[in-house]
């Protein structure tokens, strides 16, 4: 079958997620002629609804903020942990950290919420294409120069451009091609989860909270209020666990773990549950390279993190205007080699291996959030900080006194540019 040309543009972007969304929003509004191509149609299911003070930056950087404000999205003021017993702690308001407009976030509906974030991009002059696949990199002398894909009528294309950014989210379109997944071995969890219409929730500025409730053997609930008197549940944890007496019924096991939760249960009762459980696995992971000639990763094409502390659609819109602003830089200097993508990518991976220390700590059995308070009251504004999203700090010491009371990780060496010993290559 003959591949039909689509021309040359500045970007092509795979994915209209949130990280690729606002990757474009960025280009598009430089002047980049930046085309998206996504294979599903809009709108589309996606899990991941709680978004965490700072994804208000990024936001604000692509002009969201005022959307969200007259959205319908239910306002977030707070996270509260509940215990194994259901004891319910006090709730953490965000105004008590910060004074500033951050402090009121939102638990969203993501076919609704990317739809959004597209439309804005398209409002921007980037243009999309939906449903198209990509298939495949074109490559030129080991440089990426542009895709090839299919129509949603089979029909195939190829679009070529100087830069391509991989923002397919956990489709992993070129660590699948290159088999450059790692796995984090500690953080192999199992996530089973669904929607229920009329269950309790709590109220005033609690109504909106994300609770985070602890289960036996290492595990936890999300429970997230949605617009129209939905809530998201769901239940996280180890799979010899979840799985531990024989059974494979993703239903049976989320209703055995919630009468084990008091607190689960008693809001559950009452509310009517809207379909089968839906389950997903193996949660954290990185690619060994962030990008390479003429490509660049972002989003969680690039890296995902255990999503006990709601950062993945934090870390999805941050990287996704990273993303945008390095490739921008990259075009400008005519220069989109992976060397110009080193910036891009240590800013962020230091990002991800803030959170991921104190994800390792909160599953760390021995370890309590008290315990390190009691011997450092000091900390707790560095905690916070790092659990809303403020990553542009020093952490260390903060992971210097929890590694008193828990493991804390080394630092991945991977999700760094994959530098050849090419001459950089001209982008246009």
């Amino acid at each position: 079958m003959q591949v039909e040309s689509m021309g040359v543009c500045d970007v092509i972007i795979i994915g209209a997620g949130p990280a690729g969304t606002s990757a474009a929003a960025v280009l598009a509004e430089r002047g980049r002629r930046v085309i998206i191509l996504e294979k599903d149609s809009f709108p589309r299911y996606r899990v991941g609804e709680s978004l965490i003070p700072y994804c208000w930056f990024p936001l604000n950087r692509i002009g969201m903020i005022d959307k969200l404000k007259a959205s319908a999205f239910t306002k977030k003021y707070s996270v509260q942990f509940v215990g194994k017993s259901g004891r319910v702690s006090q709730p953490f308001y965000f105004f008590q950290h910060t004074e500033h407009d951050c402090s009121t976030t939102w638990q969203v509906v993501r076919s609704e919420f990317d739809r959004m974030l597209l439309d804005n991009a398209v409002e921007k002059d980037a243009e999309v294409m939906m449903p198209a696949a990509a298939k495949r990199l074109l490559y030129e002398d080991d440089r990426v120069v542009g895709v090839q894909g299919v129509l949603e009528d089979g029909k195939p294309f190829e679009l070529r451009a100087p830069m391509t950014i991989d923002a397919s989210g956990r489709d992993l379109f070129a660590v699948k091609a290159h088999d450059w997944r790692v796995d984090d071995p500690q953080l192999r969890k199992v996530a089973v989860w669904t929607y229920y219409q009329g269950a309790r929730r709590d109220t005033g500025l609690d109504e909106g909270a994300t609770t985070v409730a602890y289960i036996p053997g290492n595990g936890w609930f999300w429970y997230i209020p949605l617009p129209e008197d939905k809530v998201s549940v769901g239940v996280v944890a180890e799979r010899d666990y979840l799985y531990r007496e024989g059974k494979g019924d993703p239903d049976a096991i989320f209703d055995r773990e919630v009468a084990n939760q008091p607190w689960v249960r008693e809001h559950l009762t009452g509310g009517t549950k809207l379909g089968p459980c839906r389950v997903t696995g193996d949660y954290s992971y990185r690619s060994k390279y962030s990008a390479t000639d003429g490509l660049v990763l972002t989003g969680d094409a690039l890296a995902f993190l255990d999503p006990v502390f709601s950062s993945g659609v934090f870390l999805a819109l941050q990287s996704g205007v990273l993303a945008g602003e390095a490739v921008e830089a990259a075009l400008a200097a005519g220069d989109v080699s992976a060397e110009r993508f080193n910036d891009y990518s240590e800013h962020l991976c230091s990002g991800i291996e803030a959170m991921r220390k104190l994800v390792y700590a909160f599953y760390d059995e021995a370890f309590r959030f008290s315990d390190l308070f009691k011997k450092y009251p000091d900390l707790r504004p560095d905690l916070t900080d790092c659990l809303i999203g403020n990553l542009e700090k020093d952490f260390d010491p903060l992971f210097s006194a929890i590694a008193e009371f828990a493991q804390v990780p080394s630092a991945l060496p991977h999700g760094r540019p994959r530098v050849t010993s090419r001459t950089p290559a001209g982008g246009g």
